[in-house]
């Protein structure tokens, strides 16, 4: 009886590492797929890291910030961000009462206000512009002057038509 005991434990033992082998096979074989697709996921998201900043830098190339040569304009009068400064004395010109004197034409819906500024250079300014349902853009030509006064002038302006 001991013998027969002794005979099922060993034949116990012996199934349970047999199915211990061959599962830790399988899992073994699971996690190299998974780690082979990690890693072309993780290549397919460095490639979109990739094109992403290159797009950023091609969207910055028109940009006051990273125009070393626009900038030394500006040196003699210590600003720390220009390209803030700048914008900040444009938005001033929303607090007015009524429409942005800037903008040439009279508010549909409401008063026009200046919503975006892109500052291209130490020259020039692209802004947008709504009354909250039209809008439109202008091109403003600017000046920095050294008693840090800023005088702005309407280059260029466009309103957009609504197509329903």
């Amino acid at each position: 009886m001991k013998k027969n005991i002794f005979l099922y434990l060993f034949v116990f033992a012996g199934l349970i590492a047999l199915y211990l082998f061959v599962s830790s096979g399988t899992l073994a074989k699971t996690m190299n797929d998974k780690i082979n697709k990690l890693e072309a996921e993780k290549v397919s998201l460095q490639d979109s890291v990739q094109k992403s900043q290159l797009s950023i830098l091609d969207m910055q190339y028109f940009s006051l910030e990273n125009n070393d040569d626009a900038l030394a304009y500006y040196e003699h009068l210590n600003i720390k961000n220009p390209s803030r400064y700048i914008a900040d004395k444009l938005l001033e010109t929303n607090e007015k009462k009524g429409n942005n004197p800037l903008i040439p034409y009279e508010g549909m819906e409401n008063d026009f206000k200046l919503n975006k500024i892109k500052i291209l250079n130490h020259k020039w300014i692209v802004v947008d512009f709504s009354d909250g349902k039209y809008w439109g853009e202008l091109l403003l030509k600017y000046e920095l002057k050294d008693d840090m006064g800023v005088d702005f002038t309407l280059v260029d302006h466009l309103l957009y038509t609504r197509s329903n």
